[in-house]
């Protein structure tokens, strides 16, 4: 960079990386050990155990006189100063005046040992005696910056009156590692670099790495002639100088400032949060240098410039971030409306295409496609969806799609940026929004492009012109920001959720149809059972009728009782019906209650004699109504059996339990009268044993002291097992 105070030392290569000669060499370049310094201080290289000089450069004779080689250091920092150096472990350390010489010692550790450098101080120097008002009167311009473009022109004032040279820049690294002046305080007579661009090449990778570790560089006189270090072990001169300020620098760094007219340079790091987002870079057209406190000073000024350029971004992205939240509430809300889903790709697509800023927008649902703006011809969209579904991506991005994808170069003026969410490869489900071509004209400091004059054989030497070269740049939009990338991607969630909303609801809504649809043919199916069992209920009573009047009017008494015995069992039949027809639930009933009725419906039909006859303990207990049928008829055919064998016809006491053990029923019936008579093996018991089968249970009969107990036990059937 032109603009750097050091170039390839702690700043500029020599050219870009295209100039057709292998310029990395520039990255390898050891810019950290020198082997010497710049003339205008001195180092010495002193192990503090010893106490002794055990390597050095500059004009140290004149200092320590000429056996400074090997000899003490207490006589120049004292011996409190030696045992600052004895008890500390890293630096700096400011040591204090060395003697009575007007120079600044600072020290700072390598290894085991301490280098110590001696610089002339610049009393009456701006940032001199006045350091904490210099921080004092920085920090107040700065805070009152209205924004960004404010505070970086505020800083390159500042920095200039401070430091007194000719030219400050303000010096920005753009993301592609190139860099750009954004702001820019020089004298009348000089050219100006403001808006220039200068290649990424022209600052080497350990160079960028030094701009971190050590802030602040100066070489005060361009024309110097390194003064080499020598050393009791000669492999001292390979010792590393990164935190020296008096470092050597490239010489291909003093010829690069001698083709820009530059005597002098210096160049304070802009360090954010750890990354070097910029310098401040200083030329002087006559030699001129920064005593250490007046670096010092630039570099705390520095740090709050960085503190404020933090504030101001933030504060800037906070504000596009707000926006962004803002318009995905409105869309959000839109979205979860409810409506007809199939106009809502076209009411919000201009929504979608504002929220980011695009020119154009396209949502594809299927074979359907939405559009806002200014969005490529049908057939490009139809080749950026496919090559958008191949990437497998849900969220992609470009600033220069036809870099990515060739055939976009046709309509870059439409579709050079764009951001897509694919929401469904398969259906497919994508959003596309597109930034035109925006037509930048770069101003380069010098042609970047053009290659060095010079043959193979020749040593690498830095370019020597830095005229205005204007460059334009085509197939590149306007690219999008993180806030808005971070959009994009809460956007897809939101869809995705909104998609899934919707297919939810029309899954929900189809459920509805088929529960109505089936509640109907469910009422119908009630119906017509109500009704047939109406029509059969009537036929029940009717037979019940007909042999009421037959055993009426037949004189046989045998004949008169088995007809009586036909009727009762119809009547339980009936009752069942009746169940039916008047429950709300036709498939089951509880079977307590039905036995309840059942009872007492045959209790009035054996005569008054019987009233209390009949007792029940009966459990609550659901079972379907077939198998009721069957217990009914059972239960029917064991109280006739009582009736007639127990008591001959007489009333007497019949006890009825139902219970649940577990999965199965238990009804028992016993009375108190004769007990066995005989083999019973008539109609009716051929029935009951029929019946129980039907039941897949069992029947019991036992001595009930007086009196027999029948114990009918079977499975509850529930609907599912039916």
């Amino acid at each position: 960079m032109a603009t750097s105070a050091n170039a390839h030392d702690n700043g500029l290569a020599t050219s870009p990386s295209d100039l057709g000669h292998d310029l990395t060499v520039c990255d390898r370049e050891p810019i950290h050990m020198p082997g010497a310094i710049q003339p205008h201080g001195m180092l010495l290289i002193v192990d503090p155990v010893e106490g002794v000089v055990v390597g050095g450069a500059g004009d140290l004779a004149r200092l320590l006189g000429p056996a400074w080689l090997g000899g003490s250091i207490a006589g120049l920092i004292g011996d409190a100063g030696l045992e600052i150096l004895r008890s500390t472990i890293a630096g700096p350390v400011i040591l204090g005046p060395a003697g009575d010489h007007a120079l600044s010692t600072v020290a700072s550790r390598e290894g085991r040992f301490w280098l110590i450098e001696l610089e002339p101080t610049a009393p009456g120097e701006p940032g001199t005696d006045d350091a904490l008002a210099w921080i004092e009167h920085g920090g107040e311009q700065f805070s009152r910056a209205a924004d960004l473009d404010d505070l970086m022109a505020r800083a390159a004032t500042v920095f200039a009156r401070l430091s007194g040279f000719d030219r400050v820049m303000i010096y920005r690294f753009l993301d592609d590692d190139s860099g750009k002046v954004v702001a820019e305080c020089h004298a009348p007579d000089m050219d100006g670099f403001l808006n220039h661009h200068f290649p990424a090449s022209d600052i080497p990778r350990q160079a960028r790495a030094l701009y971190v570790r050590n802030r602040v560089r100066v070489i005060p006189d361009a024309h110097y002639t390194p003064a080499p270090i020598l050393g009791i072990d000669p492999a001292l001169v390979d010792i590393d100088l990164s935190n020296v300020g008096v470092r050597a620098v490239s010489p291909i760094h003093l010829q690069y400032l001698q083709n820009m007219g530059v005597a002098a340079s210096a160049s304070v790091s802009i360090v954010k949060d750890g990354m070097l987002w910029g310098l401040v870079a200083c030329h002087h057209r006559r030699p001129r240098g920064l005593s250490y406190l007046q670096r010092k000073t630039c570099e705390l000024i520095a740090a709050s410039f960085a503190q404020q350029v933090g504030a101001k971004e933030e504060a800037a992205e906070y504000r596009e971030r707000l926006r962004l939240r803002t318009a995905e509430d409105a869309l959000s809300q839109r979205l979860a409306q409810d409506g007809d889903n199939s106009q809502l790709p076209a009411l919000i697509a201009n929504d979608m295409r504002r929220l980011l800023q695009a020119d154009g927008f396209v949502l594809q649902r299927g074979t359907t496609r939405h559009t806002s703006g200014h969005v490529p011809p049908d057939d490009a969209v139809a080749d950026i969806l496919q090559w958008v579904c191949a990437q497998g991506s849900i969220l992609l991005h470009t600033a220069s799609l036809e870099q990515r994808l060739p055939p976009a170069y046709a309509y870059r003026d439409l579709a050079s940026g764009l951001l897509a969410i694919t929401l469904s490869a398969e259906e497919p489900a994508v959003l596309l929004w597109f930034r035109a071509e925006t037509l930048q004209t770069i101003q380069w400091a010098g042609n970047p492009h053009k290659a060095v004059g010079q043959t193979p054989d020749q040593p690498l030497s830095p370019r020597a012109s830095f005229a205005a070269w204007s460059e334009e740049i085509r197939g590149r939009a306007r690219p999008w920001s993180p806030a808005e990338i971070e959009a994009g991607h809460r956007l897809s969630r939101l869809l995705f959720d909104a998609r899934q909303r919707r297919r939810i609801g029309e899954l929900n809504r189809e459920l509805t149809r088929a529960v109505t649809d089936k509640d109907a043919l469910l009422a119908q199916q009630e119906t017509l059972i109500k009704e047939v069992n109406h029509r059969v209920q009537n036929s029940l009573q009717l037979v019940v009728a007909f042999l009421a009047m037959q055993a009426n009017a037949e004189n046989d008494e045998t004949l008169t009782r088995h007809l009586n015995e036909a009727q009762r069992r119809l009547s339980a039949v009936a009752l069942v019906h009746r169940r039916l027809y008047s429950d709300d639930t036709v498939t089951v009933i509880d079977l307590g209650r039905y036995i309840e009725d059942l009872l007492a419906e045959m209790q009035s039909s054996m005569g008054d004699e019987w009233t209390g006859r009949l007792t029940m303990d009966l459990a609550p207990l659901l079972i379907t109504a077939d198998a009721a049928v069957q217990i009914g008829l059972v239960l029917v055919e064991l109280v006739i059996n009582a009736q007639k064998y127990a008591y001959a016809g007489q009333p007497g006491p019949i006890a009825i339990t139902l219970e649940k053990v577990r999965n199965r029923f238990r009804l028992t019936v016993a009375d108190r009268g004769r007990g066995r008579t005989g083999d019973r093996t008539g109609f009716g018991t051929r029935m009951l044993g029929a019946m129980v089968k039907r039941l897949d249970g069992t029947i019991e009969e036992s001595d009930n002291a007086p009196g027999l107990r029948f114990t009918v036990s079977a499975p509850i059937a529930t609907p599912d097992e039916v």
